[in-house]
């Protein structure tokens, strides 16, 4: 983001990811009647971009295509540009995903850039290019409309037809209940696509999806399917050895982009990490293995670390990038280690541990910890007992984790949102569940009272930001917060919190359903 340039439309906007991209020269627009109204006035094209704070690919596609004054000159002359952050507005997020399925694209992502008529009808949609390729597309575009504009009316015509088709839900006779065959298959559609050796589905990038482990542990418990409980295990287990779950601060990236959940895109989510801790939790309570105590401890203390507001609640992510480079605040240098701790014996044992290599065991010479020998044979190697060798490792840690402290930063996303926050409030409460420490349960009832004061209204109406900007909740917002409030219900057995979750469920049904 350039400063040394006028603002354009976004400078009032609240997002983090808005504010990115206030001063670019391309005239950005905020989703809504202004940018709406201009397209419509002036017959002009609609380029809808969305992305979000913590997106590398949405930072490169800026600096190289956005800040460049030729791609701005040409959007500007010939298009409205409008800017949407998807953590904000999942609903036109979705409009123009659809759009970019339904054109066609393999693979489609973020940054996500749709092209639409003046009506907002989307013709083409795709995901990140570098600059000179982007020109040429715009260009591609700018020509149709002059020479044959019918063919993007068409186009759009089709895309529309899809995107209602996939709006259409198929009538079903009224049942209650679900089956047991429903779950069944549901179990076998899963395992079917499971890596079983190294946690996760096959193939890659690998994302860690913690809802469908959690339906795999409750399955397990409810028919007792040793395939379902040996797909968690490896997922869990790969996981929190793996590069995705970092090995000094806690909390998990976004996803990894090989099979071994060892190379992460570094980026760091509320949702992903709440959705995690509980599931963690609830594994721990089936099973009683210490590791998986130590993760949500560890992911819990970083959240609270990173992310914790003065009210209570939790902020949203952390990029990616620092430095203008993705990991570096993460990764290490072989030499930035043996400084670090100057003793030879320490340095050979994290070595050994985090399988770091003189020559880097990823890019340009760095190294990404992670752990691929179970600890007893380290213990056995180095004549350390389990306690001794754990000990050993959180001391160097320690001193490894006070040098990171003092790098750049990443960029926090300060944006506060009601749905991530209601994963986050379940959370604690899982947590308080499997570990009864008193500070989970102070937690979840502060951001629960915080949350009901602020973040939703008389009517039970719920907002899906915390801040000036009020807007309407989605219905994920309403599902991840009746549940965060029933399980602090389960855990305080307090009737307030459950008295609302119902309020909300009425109003859900009375606004959502039918």
């Amino acid at each position: 983001m350039r400063k040394d340039t006028q603002p354009n439309q976004l400078f009032a906007e609240q997002s983090p990811y808005l504010l990115q991209h206030a001063y670019n020269p391309v005239n950005w627009y905020p989703w809504g009647e202004k940018a709406l109204q201009k397209a419509a006035e002036e017959n002009k094209m609609l380029i809808i971009s969305v992305g979000y704070a913590a997106c590398h690919w949405c930072h490169v596609m800026e600096k190289e295509s956005f800040e460049d004054i030729r791609v701005a000159d040409l959007m500007n002359q010939h298009f409205v540009s409008i800017k949407v952050d998807r953590e904000e507005r999942p609903d036109i997020d979705d409009i123009y995903m659809n759009a970019c399925h339904l054109s066609g694209r393999r693979s489609c992502g973020w940054p996500l850039n749709a092209f639409a008529l003046p009506d907002g009808r989307p013709f083409w949609a795709s995901t990140y290019f570098p600059k000179e390729q982007w020109l040429d597309i715009l260009r591609q575009i700018v020509g149709i409309r002059q020479n044959e504009p019918e063919k993007l009316i068409v186009a759009a015509e089709e895309i529309m037809k899809g995107i209602n088709q996939l709006s259409l839900i198929p009538h079903q006779e009224e049942k209650t209940g679900i089956s047991k065959e429903f779950l069944e298959n549901a179990c076998k559609s899963i395992l079917a696509q499971q890596d079983f050796e190294l946690g996760g589905r096959r193939g890659q990038p690998k994302f860690p999806m913690p809802v469908i482990y959690q339906f795999l542990l409750q399955y397990h418990q409810y028919f007792n399917e040793p395939l379902a409980l040996n797909a968690v295990v490896a997922t869990l287990d790969n996981m929190m050895m793996g590069g995705i779950y970092d090995q000094l601060g806690g909390g998990f990236a976004r996803y990894s982009v090989d099979s071994y959940w060892f190379a992460p895109h570094f980026e760091k989510m509320l949702y992903d990490n709440a959705q995690l801790v509980s599931l963690y939790a609830q594994m721990h309570r089936f099973s009683k293995k210490e590791e998986y105590k130590k993760v949500v401890l560890e992911t819990l203390a970083f959240a609270e670390r990173e992310w914790l507001t003065p009210e209570g609640i939790f902020y949203s992510a952390l990029d990616a990038d620092s430095e203008g480079e993705e990991g570096r605040f993460y990764v290490w240098k072989a030499e930035e280690i043996r400084q670090a701790f100057n003793n030879p014996q320490d340095t050979a044992l994290f070595f050994d541990y985090f399988r770091i290599i003189e020559e880097g065991n990823w890019e340009s010479n760095y190294n990404i910890l992670y752990r691929k020998a179970e600890n007893h044979t380290i213990e056995k190697r180095y004549g350390h007992t389990r306690n001794e060798l754990e000990n050993k490792i959180d001391k160097l840690k320690s001193i490894l984790f006070a040098v990171r402290s003092r790098r750049i930063r990443p960029l926090l996303d300060h944006k506060m949102l009601t749905s991530w926050n209601g994963l986050m409030l379940k959370a604690f409460t899982d947590a308080y569940k499997a570990f009864h420490l008193a500070d989970y349960k102070n937690n979840a009832i502060r951001m629960a009272s915080f949350m009901l004061e602020n973040a939703m209204d008389k009517h039970y109406r719920l907002f899906r930001t915390f801040g000036r900007k009020k807007i309407n909740g989605f219905l994920d917002d309403y599902a991840n917060l009746i549940s965060g409030l029933i399980g602090l219900y389960e855990i305080s057995f307090d009737e307030r919190w459950i008295f609302t979750a119902k309020n909300l469920t009425d109003y859900v049904l009375e606004h959502f359903y039918g």
